[in-house]
C-alpha cells in the first residue's frame, strides 16, 4: 500500500518499518492526512498475518514536532463559528476533535501487534505522546535527540495520552514536574524517568528497534496488564498525601492561577490515576476540550506558536530583495553589548571583527565570548572543538581597516551622538558601497542617526536586549530613508543568530522601551502613594511578569533611569516627567549612592553569594506606608498590565508598530509581558476593546492622566474591532503578494 506521508517495508524477519517523511515538510508533524495514513498503516499491520510487529521511526533529521498547531487554530475557528450557531453542538464537534488522536494512539497500543518507536532527532508533543503509546520505545545516543511534551508553554497541554501515559511510567513527582514545565527531556534523562526502553548508537537505532521485538517484546501496554501497581503507589496512600498537597501549592506559586492548562494537567492526573486507563483518557479529553476554549490557549497558540513561528521565517521581510549570505560582519564597540553581538555572531558561524579604541579593550570584548563558550563546554552544552572554532571567528582589532570586506556593521559605541557620529564615518571610509551600517542604540532616533551617513538607504538600526546571548528578541528600526535591501538583510541576520526579529519605525525609546518604561513609571508611582515595596514586587509577578518592576530596574540601573528622565525633561520639557518621580530617583541615586544590580545597592541590596537580594529597608522611610490591608492586590495587577497595554495601542495608534504580531510577540520575549494573555494587544483583544477602555477609564479617575485611552481603542470599543481585524497582517501579506 502507498503512502503519503510514510514508506512501510516489512522484512525478512516479519517486521514492518514505517517511515514518516512527509515531502516538502523540513519536519514531520501530525495533520489530518498524517493521522489518516498512520490510521490504514495500523490495520495493515494488525491484518496481516505475516507482519510480527512495527518499527515507526523519521526519514528526516528529527523524529516530529508533534501537531501542527495551525491545525489546531483551524479547529478553534470553526467551533467559533459553530458556536454561533449552536453553542452544545459546537463542544462536542471539538471534544471529538480532540479525542482523533487520543483514540487513534489508543488503537495503536491494543492492535495486538507489538510497536516500537525509534526516536532520532526531535521528538514533541504527539510525537512523544505517539511513542509513548509504542509497546518499546528506543532512542538514538545523541546530544540532537530531545524529547518533551511542551504545549503547556502555549496554552494547552498534552492531550493526546500524555497525562495519562507519563505518570503510570515515572514516578509521580518527576511526571508532575515535567508535563506542567514542559520539560525537555535528554535520552538518559528520559531513561532514567522509565519514559524510554533503550538508548543505541544512531546508526544501530532501527536494529535496536527490531531486536527489541524479535526478543519477545509483549503487545500489550503494562496498565492493560491485570495487577498494574502505579509507579509511585496509589493516590490515596501516605505516598499520595505527601505528594498532592505540596504539588497544588508548589503550582500555585509558580503560576499565580494565570495559566488554566497547568492546572488541568494536574486534575487530568489526579483524576485519571483513580479510574482505568480508558476513563482516563476520556476525563483527559474532556478537560483539554475545556481549555480549548480559553482565552488563554486562543491567545498563546497565537502568538507563542503561529505569530513566533511566522516572525522567525520573515513575514516582515520585504520580497524581491535576494538573502544575503554572510561572509564577515563588523562590530564597533567591544563592551559589554558588543561583546555580546559578537558572541552570538561567531556562534552562528559567521567570521566576526570585534573593533575598540585600542587593542587591550578589543581583546577584552572576545574574552567575554571565551566565558560564554566555557560555561557551555563545562555543562555539557558544548564541546572544546566547538570553543575554539567559535574563538577562531573572532578577530579583536583596533584598526578599522580590518572592517573592509564586511556585509554588515554593527555598531554598539557609547550612547552618545558625536561618539557614534565618528564611528560611522570612520567605518563608512573603509566599506564597500553595498555594505549596511546599523546602530544597536536604545535612545537615540535613527533618522538622527543616519544624518552621520553618506548612504541612509543603507543605514538601519538593529537594537539588541541585554544580556545579548539569552535574550531571543531584536527590534529593527528603520529611520525615514531605510530602504529595502537594509531591512532584508538585518532581517537575514536576524534570523541567522536564531533571534526573533520585529521591525518597527522611528521614535524615541522604539517600542520595548516605550512599554518597559510605562512598567517602572508605575511603580514608582506607587511607591510614593505609599504602597509597600513587597506588594509591589509580587503584585507585578502575580499579574504574570517574570521580574518585578523595582527589581527589573536595578538591572537596567537605577542612575540610567536618572539620566533617561533628564534627557527627557531637556528634549521634551520639565512637564514630560513627573516631578515627583524624579525626585524618588535623585533621592535614590544622589542622596543614597544606589545605582542598581552594578553597585550592589538600588530598590534590593545584594549581599555576597550565596545569599539572595533583598529589598533595600530604607524603601518604606521614603514615604509614608499605606496599611497593606488597605492596598487592592487586584487593583496592583489591574495597573501593571493596562499601562503596558495602553503603550502598546499607542505606538500600533502612531505607526510606530504596524503589525499586531510583532507587538504582541516582542512584548513578550524582550520583557516577559505576562505569557498567558498572548501579549500586550491580545491582552487588550481577550478583554474586548470595549470593557478595556471602561477599566483604563476607572483607573484613569482614580490614578490619572497615563491611563487615558488613545483614540484608536475608543474607536475600536464603539467598532467593536479587535488589532488583528484592524491591523490584519494576513491582509497585507495577500496584498503584497497580490502586488
Amino acid at each position: 500500500m502507498a503512502y503519503k506521508n510514510f514508506t512501510v517495508e516489512t522484512d525478512a524477519d516479519g517486521i514492518a518499518l514505517a517511515t514518516w517523511n512527509m515531502p516538502d515538510k523540513s519536519m514531520n508533524v501530525f495533520t489530518e492526512e498524517v493521522m489518516d495514513e498512520l490510521n490504514k498503516i495500523i490495520d495493515q499491520v494488525a491484518s496481516d498475518a505475516a507482519i510480527k510487529g512495527a518499527v515507526i521511526t523519521s526519514g528526516k533529521e528529527s523524529f516530529s514536532g508533534g501537531a501542527d498547531l495551525t491545525m489546531l487554530k483551524r479547529m478553534l475557528a470553526l467551533f467559533h463559528e459553530e458556536e454561533a450557531k449552536d453553542h452544545d453542538r459546537a463542544v462536542k464537534m471539538l471534544f471529538d476533535g480532540a479525542g482523533r488522536m487520543s483514540g487513534l494512539f489508543r488503537k495503536l497500543e491494543t492492535s495486538g501487534k507489538p510497536w516500537v518507536s525509534a526516536i532520532n532527532g526531535t521528538c514533541m508533543g504527539g510525537a512523544f505522546e505517539l511513542s509513548l503509546a509504542c509497546h518499546g520505545r528506543v532512542a538514538a545516543d545523541s546530544d540532537k535527540v530531545t524529547m518533551a511534551l511542551p504545549e503547556v508553554k502555549v496554552g494547552i497541554f498534552p492531550g493526546a495520552g500524555g497525562t495519562q501515559r507519563v505518570p503510570r511510567l515515572a514516578q509521580p513527582q518527576e511526571a508532575l514536574q515535567m508535563l506542567t514545565s514542559g520539560q525537555t527531556l535528554t535520552p538518559k534523562k528520559a531513561k532514567a524517568m522509565g519514559l524510554i526502553h533503550e538508548i543505541a548508537e544512531p546508526a544501530k537505532l532501527v536494529e535496536t528497534a527490531k531486536a527489541m521485538i524479535k526478543n519477545g517484546l509483549k503487545p500489550i501496554q503494562p496498565w492493560d496488564e491485570k495487577g498494574f501497581k502505579l509507579p509511585g503507589g496509589p493516590v490515596y496512600s501516605a505516598a499520595g498525601a505527601n505528594l498532592w498537597p505540596p504539588a497544588i501549592a508548589i503550582l500555585r506559586r509558580e503560576t499565580y492561577g494565570n495559566y488554566p492548562a497547568a492546572t488541568a494537567i494536574l486534575k487530568c492526573v489526579y483524576e485519571g490515576l483513580l479510574v482505568p486507563f480508558d476513563t482516563g483518557l476520556r476525563i483527559e479529553q474532556r478537560y483539554f476540550t475545556e481549555i480549548m476554549q480559553t482565552t488563554e490557549a486562543a491567545m498563546m497558540i497565537r502568538s507563542l506558536f503561529v505569530s513566533l513561528q511566522e516572525l522567525n521565517k520573515g513575514a516582515r521581510r520585504p520580497e524581491g530583495v535576494p538573502a544575503t549570505k554572510f561572509k564577515k560582519i563588523g562590530v564597533l564597540g567591544a563592551g559589554f553589548m558588543g561583546a555580546g553581538v559578537a558572541y552570538v555572531t561567531a556562534r552562528a558561524g559567521i567570521p566576526v571583527v570585534l573593533l575598540d579604541r585600542d587593542m587591550e579593550s578589543a581583546e577584552k570584548g572576545k574574552a567575554h565570548s571565551d566565558t560564554l563558550i566555557s560555561e557551555q563546554v563545562k555543562k555539557g552544552r558544548a564541546t572544546p572543538e566547538d570553543k575554539d572554532k567559535l574563538l577562531s571567528l573572532i578577530t579583536p582589532t583596533a584598526d578599522y581597516a580590518a572592517l573592509e570586506g564586511c556585509d554588515l556593521v554593527i555598531e554598539a559605541v557609547f550612547e552618545d551622538s558625536e561618539v557614534k557620529k565618528a564611528a560611522t564615518e570612520k567605518a563608512e571610509a573603509v566599506l564597500k558601497s553595498s555594505a549596511i551600517f546599523a546602530s544597536n542604540t536604545s535612545t537615540i532616533p535613527i533618522t538622527g542617526l543616519a544624518k552621520n551617513s553618506a548612504r541612509p538607504k543603507n543605514f538601519i538600526g538593529i537594537h539588541f536586549f541585554s544580556p545579548v546571548d539569552r535574550m531571543m528578541l531584536v527590534e529593527i528600526i528603520l529611520g525615514k530613508k531605510t530602504g529595502d535591501k537594509a531591512l532584508a538583510t538585518a532581517i537575514d541576520y536576524v534570523r541567522a543568530i536564531k533571534k526573533t526579529p520585529i521591525v518597527v519605525n522611528d521614535t524615541r525609546g522604539f517600542y520595548v522601551n516605550r512599554c518597559v518604561l510605562r512598567y517602572m513609571s508605575e511603580s514608582y508611582r506607587m511607591l510614593i502613594e505609599g504602597v509597600p515595596a513587597p506588594m509591589i514586587e509580587n503584585a507585578a509577578k502575580m499579574a504574570g511578569m517574570p521580574v518585578g518592576p523595582l527589581a527589573l530596574t536595578d538591572e537596567t540601573a537605577i542612575d540610567l533611569a536618572q539620566k533617561i528622565m533628564k534627557q527627557t525633561i531637556r528634549d521634551l520639557g520639565e512637564k514630560a516627567v513627573d516631578p515627583e518621580q524624579m525626585k524618588l530617583i535623585d533621592t535614590m541615586v544622589d542622596t543614597h549612592g544606589r545605582h542598581g544590580r552594578k553597585n550592589g545597592k538600588g530598590f534590593y541590596d545584594y549581599p555576597a553569594k550565596p545569599a539572595k537580594k533583598k529589598l533595600w529597608p530604607g524603601l518604606k522611610d521614603l514615604y509614608p506606608q499605606l496599611a497593606p490591608e488597605k492596598v487592592d492586590v487586584e487593583e496592583l495587577k489591574q495597573r501593571f498590565l493596562v499601562t503596558i497595554a495602553l503603550e502598546a495601542a499607542r505606538v500600533m495608534e502612531e505607526g510606530i508598530v504596524t503589525d499586531p504580531r510583532e507587538a504582541d510577540v516582542g512584548s513578550i520575549l524582550a520583557f516577559g509581558f505576562a505569557p498567558y494573555t498572548g501579549g500586550a494587544l491580545s491582552y487588550i483583544d481577550g478583554i474586548g476593546a470595549k470593557n478595556f477602555v471602561k477599566l483604563a477609564k476607572g483607573l484613569q479617575k482614580k490614578f490619572g492622566v497615563q491611563f487615558k485611552a488613545p483614540k484608536l481603542l475608543l474607536d475600536m470599543a464603539d467598532k467593536g474591532e479587535t488589532f488583528y481585524e484592524r491591523f490584519d497582517p494576513y491582509k497585507k501579506d495577500e496584498v503584497r503578494k497580490a502586488a
